[in-house]
């Protein structure tokens, strides 16, 4: 009897076939985003060249009364998709996190084909967004056409959700790294061997067909000729308290757009991107090298890092359009905004430090790479990600020391004032209809138990479980533990439950309520 467990254990393919699932997900998603990049691309090129007409040229007023109609236009034709789909609004980011948590369900291709064309016509003409975002909702369409093709549900179902996204992020950025540990540490919330294998196998695929389209340079290729040396770490925990104190604006101001869009236009909220779209063509006309969602103005810096004055004005400049772009609800991201933003931030502190006497020039440009992944950490509250995402987007491996010191301080600093991870605060914003088909469907949810949690050391039958969900397995390293009255939970064990879809946001908060309540009960006892 031994011997027959053993040889099914040896031949379970349950790993492989998500593997190469996760590949098919990922190299139908890099063809979608590649596309969709060469379409911004294509059209952000076109924009500088008819700004830098306007801007050289003779005055002639039919050139700018077609400008103007030409943006309502592309702007009512957003309004029209965001009318028809409102789930195409902002990133995408919140919407697959809350499609993974069970709070939604999209129709896959309704989503795909309206996210790609409303992304192209709001980030093409040069408004203050990224494509990265998109691309992950994109991704995650894919995934789940791809599920639904194979007939598969509830967590298989959720896996190559999760894998396609991991697949837009490594298309947009070639980042294959960063987008995996982006969906485990930001939207999946989950480090299971099957999310980070299939996730994985999506993100290498989407990566090939990316690097095959648009070559093997790095995103945001930059370099400096020095290390920064140990005994000037101190500019890091300035920089990354800096950093914070910023990013907790950032996160603040970004969650107020929404209502003073509303109080101040009084415009339905499909309707308000013609805000942005308007004032663009002032932005464009003054500022044409600022269009876009900031990766032109991030390598510029390996060429040229302006005077202080210029550079305070860039970042007012960057900073108010891109809460006027994002907040107004077009289909558009923060990911590579706040990049830029980062980027500036630390050119104005190196800047400042040099004409203090207390850096040497040489030693701005990296500052400037560091700040990128400390301002994301301390927003997004993803520090691994970050300093992943900006070590392969700028494909530099010499810096991850004084990325992850500058990394941690800005994530603390934006931690102990209170402020929230990013797309989480938007999701909660958000408010999702219960669809027929996620009533009396089951389903499976799974809770990690982390290091220091409550459930640590509890016996199952000692633990007062949710009466609308069974507790049916414990995922212990490479197994699976049937639990049973008398098992003992552990630390890195998941719990795998059996719920309602439509009540596994109910059972998931019921659960860390639990743990919260068990938390506190303990220190009382202490």
């Amino acid at each position: 009897m031994a011997r027959i467990i053993k040889e099914k254990e040896k031949f379970d393919i349950t790993r492989l076939r998500f593997v190469l699932l996760g590949l098919l997900v990922g190299l139908m998603t890099g063809t979608v985003v590649s596309a969709f990049r060469y379409c911004i691309e294509v059209g952000l090129r076109a924009s500088h060249q008819v700004y830098g007409y306007l801007h050289m040229g003779p005055f002639v007023w039919w050139h700018w009364a077609l400008l103007i109609a030409f943006n309502l236009v592309l702007a009512a034709l957003v309004a029209l998709m965001l009318k028809q789909e409102p789930y195409i609004s902002g990133s995408g980011i919140p919407q697959v996190e809350g499609q993974l948590a069970g709070e939604l369900e999209m129709h896959w291709w309704a989503i795909l084909w309206r996210k790609f064309v409303g992304g192209v016509l709001s980030l093409a003409p040069g408004l203050f967004l990224g494509r990265e975002g998109p691309s992950i909702q994109l991704g995650a369409a894919v995934g789940q056409g791809l599920a639904g093709g194979f007939k598969l549900r509830g967590t298989d179902r959720r896996l190559l959700i999760a894998s396609g996204s991991a697949a837009g992020l490594a298309a947009a950025f070639n980042a294959p790294i960063a987008g995996t540990l982006f969906v485990l540490e930001e939207v999946y919330h989950n480090f299971s061997p099957l999310v980070w294998l299939t996730a994985l196998a999506g993100a290498i695929g989407s990566d090939f067909i990316s690097l095959y389209v648009f070559g093997l340079v790095p995103v945001l290729h930059l370099s400096y000729s020095r290390s920064l040396p140990v005994t000037s770490y101190w500019h890091l925990i300035l920089l990354g308290i800096l950093l914070g104190l910023l990013g907790y604006l950032y996160q603040r101001v970004l969650l107020s757009m929404p209502r003073w869009y509303q109080r101040l236009t009084h415009l339905p909220r499909v309707v308000q991107g013609v805000v942005p779209f308007i004032l663009l063509i002032a932005v464009g006309y003054f500022t044409p090298n600022l269009l876009g969602g900031g990766n032109s103005l991030i390598v510029g810096f390996g060429q040229y890092v302006p005077p202080l004055l210029t550079l305070l004005g860039i970042f007012a400049i960057r900073f108010v359009f891109s809460m006027i772009s994002y907040g107004s609800g077009l289909p558009g991201g923060i990911f590579l905004p706040i990049l830029s933003l980062g980027a500036i931030i630390g050119a104005i502190y190196g800047v400042v430090m040099y004409q203090l006497g207390l850096l040497p020039h040489v030693y701005i440009m990296n500052l400037i790479i560091f700040s990128m992944a400390g301002y994301f950490a301390g927003i997004g509250k993803a520090p691994f990600t970050a300093i992943l995402l900006v070590t392969e987007m700028v494909g530099n491996l010499t810096h991850l020391m004084p990325l992850a010191v500058l990394s941690l301080t800005a994530y603390l600093v934006v931690d102990l004032l209170g402020g929230a991870p990013i797309y989480e605060a938007l999701l909660e914003q958000m408010t999702f209809p219960k669809t027929v088909a996620q009533l009396h469907r089951p389903d499976r949810l799974e809770i990690p138990v982390f290091v220091g949690s409550s459930l640590n050391g509890k016996l199952v039958r000692d633990m007062p479980w949710p009466k609308e969900a069974l507790l049916i397995g414990i995922r212990r390293g490479e197994r699976e533990v049937i639990p049973h009255g008398d098992t003992l939970i552990r630390e890195g064990d998941t719990l795998v439950l059996l719920t309602d879809a439509a009540e596994r946001v109910r059972v998931k908060k019921r659960i860390d309520a639990l743990s919260a309540a068990l938390a506190t009960a303990h220190k009382t006892r202490v």
